[in-house]
C-alpha cells in the first residue's frame, strides 16, 4: 500500500510500526458552530482510510480529538450567555449527530482537550526542563530555534518564516517565531504551575497522541490547512518532549472550494453538512468527494452533485440478491482490482470504477456481482438501503401522470388505484401512460405479492 508522505513530499510504502496495527491519529472538531462541507470532506476522507485498513485486515486504533477550549468557544459563551462548557458540549453533540448522519464510524478514542490538561502541563514541563521552552509572566512559550527541523514538515525556511514573524502586544516571546503553549487566562483559565491559564491548540494534540497512542505513531492525518503551523509545532513539540520521531506518516486531504475560494466559517461561504443532507443523501456527499482524489481540492457546484446524486442512486437501486456469506471475496478479480485502487494512495476514483461496473452486472443478475457490490461499497461507507421517495419526487411523479392523461390526480395512491383498475380491464393503453410518465420522472413500479412498490430509478 502507496500513501503519499505530506513530509517526505512522496508517495512511500506503509509499513506500520507494529504488524498488522495502526495507530492513526486524525485533528477533530473545534466544537462552537456548526460542520460544514469541508469538514465533510476531511472526515469522510479518514473514515475510507480507517475502515479501509480495518478492511484488510489491520487491527486500528483511530484517535481523534474535540477542541473544547479555545479563543472561538469562548467568544461564543460571552455572546450568549453561556458557560464554554455549555457551549462546547452542545456544538460537540451537533456535530456527532452529522457525523452519524454521513455514515462515518466513531473514532475507537475521542478525547476532550479539556479531560487532558494534565498531560499537557506534563508535557509542557517536559519541554521547559529540557530548555525547549520558557515562562514569561504566566505564559510559556516554545523555543523554536533551538529545533532544528522546524519547517521540514511544510517545506518553509526559518529565514522566511522570520521574515513575517511578529510579535503581538502583549505578549514576552524571546523570539517573534515562539510559539504558546500556556496562555495566560485568570478568567476562563485552568491552574497550572506557571498560574491560572489555558493551553495553547498546539500542545493539545501532541499530549493527547502521548497519551493514547504512544510517543511515535503510524499516521497523522488533517486538513492541507493545519499543515502550518499546527503540525509543524505538533512535530516540534512532541519530538523534543519525547526525544524520537514523531510520526511516520503525514496525510492531508486538500480543500472544498467555492469560485475557487477554500469553504471556511471565516469566509462566510461555508454550507452546513445538515442543510446539504436536506437536499442529498449521505451516499450522495459520500460520492460526491470521493469521486475526487483526496490531495486534490474538491469545486463545489449544484452540477457536480447532480451528478454524484445520479451515481450515488445508481450504486443504491443495484439489483439486490442475498448476500451470499460463504464468497470468499478476496479470491474474486474485482477484490483485487478495488485494492490495486486503493493502495494506490487510496484512489477512490479508480475503486468507484470497480464498483460502477458490479453494479451493472447485479443489474444483469450475474452471480454474487450484488455481493462484491455490498461488500466493496461497504468498505467505502456507502449504505445500500433503497433510498424512499421524497415529497419533491412524489410530487414531480404525480404531475408527470397527470399530464399524460390529461387529468388531475391528489395522490400516488389514487394512480396507482387507476393503474390496477386499468390492468384489470386489461386497458393497457393508460397502464403503458402511467408506467411511461412514471419512468420519465424517474420513478419505477415493481409489483411483488405484497402489493405494488414504488421505487427511484
Amino acid at each position: 500500500m502507496q500513501l503519499f508522505n505530506t513530509y517526505s513530499g512522496k508517495l512511500e510504502e506503509f509499513k506500520p510500526i507494529e504488524e498488522n496495527k495502526v495507530k492513526m491519529y486524525v485533528c477533530g472538531p473545534t466544537v462552537y458552530d456548526y460542520a460544514h462541507l469541508g469538514h465533510a470532506r476531511c472526515y469522510i476522507t479518514w473514515d475510507v482510510l480507517y475502515r479501509y485498513l480495518k478492511f484488510r485486515g489491520y487491527d486500528v486504533t483511530y484517535c481523534r480529538n474535540v477542541t473544547d477550549v479555545d479563543d472561538k468557544i469562548l467568544k461564543k459563551a460571552e455572546k450568549e450567555n453561556k458557560t464554554p462548557q455549555e457551549v462546547s458540549q452542545y456544538w460537540y453533540e451537533q456535530f456527532t449527530s452529522s457525523m452519524n448522519k454521513l455514515n462515518n464510524l466513531k473514532p475507537d478514542i475521542e478525547p476532550f482537550a479539556t479531560k487532558t490538561l494534565g498531560e499537557m502541563i506534563k508535557m509542557i514541563k517536559d519541554l521547559i526542563e529540557k530548555g525547549y521552552a520558557y515562562e514569561a509572566n504566566g505564559d510559556v512559550y516554545f523555543r523554536v530555534k533551538k529545533f532544528g527541523k522546524y519547517g521540514s514538515l511544510s517545506g518553509q525556511p526559518i529565514d522566511q518564516l522570520e521574515s513575517g514573524a511578529r510579535i503581538a502586544v502583549g505578549e514576552q516571546k524571546e523570539d517573534p517565531l515562539d510559539f504558546a503553549l500556556w496562555k495566560k487566562d485568570e478568567k476562563f483559565g485552568y491552574n497550572s504551575p506557571w498560574g491560572v491559564g489555558r493551553p495553547g491548540w498546539h500542545i493539545e494534540c501532541s499530549a493527547m497522541n502521548r497519551k493514547y497512542l504512544g510517543n511515535t505513531i503510524d499516521i497523522h492525518a488533517g486538513g492541507a490547512d493545519l499543515i502550518f503551523p499546527h503540525h509543524e509545532n505538533e512535530i516540534a513539540q512532541s519530538e523534543c518532549a519525547n526525544g524520537c520521531r514523531f510520526v511516520n506518516y503525514w496525510l492531508h486531504n486538500g480543500f472544498v472550494t467555492i469560485n475557487k475560494e477554500k469553504m471556511s466559517k471565516s469566509l462566510g461561504n461555508f454550507l452546513t453538512i445538515d442543510d446539504m443532507l436536506k437536499n442529498y443523501d449521505a451516499n450522495t456527499l459520500r460520492l460526491f468527494i470521493l469521486t475526487n482524489h483526496y490531495r486534490m481540492p474538491v469545486e463545489f457546484s449544484d452540477e457536480a452533485l447532480s451528478s454524484a446524486q445520479a451515481g450515488a442512486k445508481r450504486l443504491t437501486n443495484a439489483k439486490q440478491t442475498p448476500i451470499n456469506e460463504s464468497l470468499d471475496i478476496t479470491k474474486t478479480p474485482e477484490y483485487k482490482a478495488f485494492c490495486d485502487a486503493m493502495d494506490e494512495d487510496l484512489n477512490t476514483s479508480k475503486a468507484l470504477a470497480v464498483l460502477f461496473d458490479l453494479t451493472t452486472r447485479a443489474n444483469k443478475d450475474e452471480k454474487d456481482a450484488y455481493t462484491i457490490l455490498y461488500k466493496l461499497g461497504s468498505a467505502l461507507g456507502f449504505t445500500f438501503e433503497k433510498a424512499g421517495l421524497s415529497d419533491e419526487d412524489l410530487s414531480r411523479a404525480i404531475k408527470a401522470v397527470s399530464e399524460a392523461l390529461g387529468q388531475t390526480f391528489a395522490t400516488m395512491d389514487d394512480i396507482l388505484d387507476l393503474r390496477k383498475k386499468a390492468r384489470a380491464e386489461k386497458n393497457w393503453d393508460i397502464a403503458d401512460k402511467i408506467r411511461v410518465s412514471l419512468d420519465s420522472a424517474g420513478i419505477i413500479l415493481k409489483d411483488t405479492p405484497e402489493g405494488t412498490k414504488i421505487e427511484l430509478k
